[in-house]
């Protein structure tokens, strides 16, 4: 009788199971993406220090992130939903009492190492709402969404108390996303807007008379006032608070149709373009590919943002539909914003743009985000398989 023989499987066997179920369009975007803001980093920041290599090191940090956290079953990540969220506001608590101070701004704690809590509420908010939803299911009420509102005005609040206008931006978007993909009626949309809509008519309408030196505000910090009268006429003051705007409309109208060429942006490497690295590095990119570039990220920013919305209508609970959701809306209005201000049609905000930035935590935070797309997306096709 011959002894029966045991053949081990192969590495890439053994391997095989663990990127099972990984969304290769997803994938794909986010890969694209990658290159562009390689190439763009390496052409603006090549003679700002290490920022390149550190970029390409963020990069590789947010991909292990993300491999990780497509391992957590969607059902997992719910049980983190409350803790993080009880976590990321009393952070910001204790900011607001014991908080370090830099440049007029209280963002920051000590906590063996110095941590900005406010990122945190960029996922935990959320991952908080969806869990609510999710308890709620079959059984929602007017009272639930005025539960859902509660739970998100807290932590925007104590941003907004800091003050970084920016980060409330993203976290209010990301909580807003949740509460309406949940089944938040159009009669309570509708008239929300429309006051908004009046109210940046009044803004533009009576631009001179708000802007006028010493009129308070009062509902604004004096910086977030000047920053909206300053996108309304940066002309007012060009070499002082209109500079950021009117270079970064100067560097992207100067690009042309096909741009000036990789490395070869004036405005970028003579140092015209203010944070040419972080926020405004998309007035670099626009310098040097031109509309033509611009379009084909914008479109990779689509692909991105469609991708992410498909995960979220073929999730299969009432949970994972709306945190993936709210996760893809945190993509669209970071790079909403970013091309917004740049550009000029919105005020400068400290809000980067994906992929493309200079940031280690905002990579971090996009890291996540892509994780839990793809726990989503890889338990949806486990089950079917």
């Amino acid at each position: 009788m011959s002894a029966a023989v045991f053949h081990q499987p192969s590495l890439a066997r053994r391997i095989a199971p663990v990127f099972q179920g990984f969304d290769g369009f997803l994938a794909f975007a986010v890969l694209l993406l990658a290159c562009a803001g390689l190439l763009t980093m390496y052409s603006s920041g090549y003679d700002h220090g290490t920022r390149f290599m550190d970029h390409g090191r963020n990069m590789l940090l947010a991909g292990f992130i993300m491999f990780v956290v497509a391992q957590v079953p969607p059902q997992r990540l719910m049980f983190f939903a409350v803790p993080v969220y009880v976590l990321g506001v009393s952070l910001l608590v204790a900011v607001m009492l014991f908080g370090i101070t830099k440049k007029g701004a209280t963002r920051w704690i000590n906590v063996g190492v110095v941590i900005q809590p406010s990122e945190i509420l960029k996922i935990a908010m959320p991952l908080m709402l969806a869990w609510w939803f999710q308890r709620r299911e079959g059984q929602l009420r007017t009272l639930d969404y005025v539960v859902a509102t509660v739970l998100l005005a807290v932590p925007v609040g104590l941003i907004m108390k800091q003050p970084d206008l920016g980060t409330a931006l993203l976290v209010l978007a990301a909580g807003m996303s949740v509460i309406f993909f949940a089944g938040l009626s159009w009669k309570l949309i509708v008239p929300p807007v429309i006051i908004g809509l009046i109210a940046v008519a009044l803004i533009v309408g009576f631009e001179s008379q708000l802007c006028a030196d010493g009129l308070d505000w009062r509902i604004l910090h004096d910086y977030q006032k000047q920053r909206i009268c300053t996108l309304l006429d940066p002309t007012k003051d060009p070499l002082g608070k209109g500079f950021h705007i009117i270079q970064g409309m100067i560097a992207i109208g100067s690009g042309g149709v096909g741009g000036k060429g990789f490395m070869q942006g004036t405005q970028t490497h003579l140092e015209f373009i203010p944070e040419r690295t972080t926020d405004f590095i998309f007035a670099a990119y626009s310098e040097e590919f031109g509309l033509a570039g611009n379009l084909a990220l914008i479109a990779g920013f689509i692909f991105l943002i469609f991708r992410g919305l498909a995960i979220a209508l073929d999730a299969p609970t009432l949970f994972s539909r709306l945190l993936a959701g709210a996760v893809t809306m945190i993509f669209f209005t970071y790079a909403f914003v970013n091309m917004g201000m740049v550009s000029g049609i919105l005020p400068v905000v400290g809000v980067p743009l994906p992929f493309i930035s200079y940031g280690g935590t905002a990579m971090v935070t996009l890291g996540l985000g892509l994780g839990i797309l793809m726990s989503i997306a890889r338990a949806k096709r486990l089950v079917q398989s």
